[in-house]
């Protein structure tokens, strides 16, 4: 298995950041043909979704987010800045982890999919993400 894991800066807001074309790079570097891209998020507060970003997509996940775990008082998890327990639970929904096919050493994503991470915690501004490959 080959594997390298790059950090990703997401800022002090919640975002959806692509990481289809570093996920096109790593391939490349792994000199992958076919086989399976595991993408993993070490992080108690983020997740990964394949979506199409860019025509308004990403914007809405972030809304849903927002309508179904508000940043409010209501969560136990109590540290950080105000409502962040919400950030703890986001896991559940959009995993840490996402397994993609690999032909010919590209992914094989949708014409309008991509693979995002997807970070609501404004406490912790740098992520870091794994890349593995594993032949097939």
């Amino acid at each position: 298995m080959y594997s390298t894991e790059i950090e990703v800066r997401t800022g002090g807001e919640a975002v959806v950041h692509d990481l289809t074309s570093d996920a096109e790079s790593f391939l490349k570097e792994a000199d992958a043909q076919d086989g399976l891209l595991h993408v993993w998020v070490p992080h108690a507060t983020a997740g990964l979704a394949i979506l199409e970003t860019g025509a308004g997509s990403d914007e809405d996940l972030l809304a849903a987010l927002d309508e179904l775990l508000p940043r409010d008082n209501r969560w136990r998890h109590r540290h950080g800045s105000a409502g962040h327990g919400r950030d703890h639970v986001l896991p559940a929904f959009l995993p840490p982890y996402a397994s993609v096919p690999v032909l010919g050493g590209r992914t094989v994503l949708g014409t309008w999919q991509s693979l995002c991470l997807v970070d609501t915690n404004v406490d912790n501004p740098l992520r870091r993400v794994r890349f593995s490959f594993l032949a097939g």
